[in-house]
């Protein structure tokens, strides 16, 4: 797998390829410094996640171009954004793999692949923020065994959601189903894809 162009802002830093002084820290002390200019800070949270975020943009964009430029683009998101950050909402991981997920599917709208309904979308995000660790935490392989085991009906609903970015409205439509079902059957594959997972 390539690696996403390296953001501008590390530039510096790439070139003299020191070390943090204030050592590596947690991901929230991380994004604490980040907000305070901290460019060492935000090179090491990008050398943690930027495997990850590269995976994710390119299995929603399906084009590794696309997806480096996005991972790129992301990443600069966050260095601009990163007082945003609030713990309340999720881990930092989360809160990068739920902006890299949003940004994904504003492109895929805007070049017509995918059809939206903007007030939909938030009740794809609130089932999914949750889980959108799975990739972190999770190798491929265990991910795609545990969703092989899923009855098909739970996985028909989650591919829809996930891999597809179909808000609850359109996957009901599709599967010609109520959105109340949809919902509850994304729910109960969440709950048991956690489950094997974990186990």
């Amino acid at each position: 797998m390539s690696l996403a162009p390296v953001p501008a802002v590390l530039a510096p830093l790439e070139e003299r390829g020191s070390a943090s002084p204030s050592g590596p820290g947690t991901d929230e002390e991380l994004v604490a410094r980040i907000a305070q200019g901290d460019r060492e800070a935000f090179r090491e949270l990008y050398d943690r996640y930027e495997t990850v975020l590269l995976a994710l943009a390119q299995r929603l964009l399906r084009s590794p171009s696309d997806a480096e430029d996005l991972v790129h683009d992301v990443c600069l998101e966050i260095w601009r954004q990163a007082h945003t950050y609030a713990r309340a909402r999720g881990s930092v991981r989360t809160w990068m793999v739920m902006r890299l997920r949003s940004r994904a599917l504003d492109r895929i709208r805007s070049s017509g692949r995918l059809r939206l309904e903007t007030q939909d979308e938030s009740h794809v995000e609130e089932a999914a923020a949750p889980d959108m660790d799975l990739a972190v935490r999770f190798d491929v392989s265990r991910v795609q065994r545990a969703l092989s085991e899923l009855p098909e009906e739970q996985r028909s609903v989650l591919v829809l959601a996930y891999f597809e970015g179909l808000p609850l409205p359109e996957i009901g439509e599709r599967l010609a189903i109520p959105v109340g079902t949809a919902k509850s059957r994304l729910s109960r594959a969440l709950g048991k894809l956690r489950e094997d997972l974990d186990a």
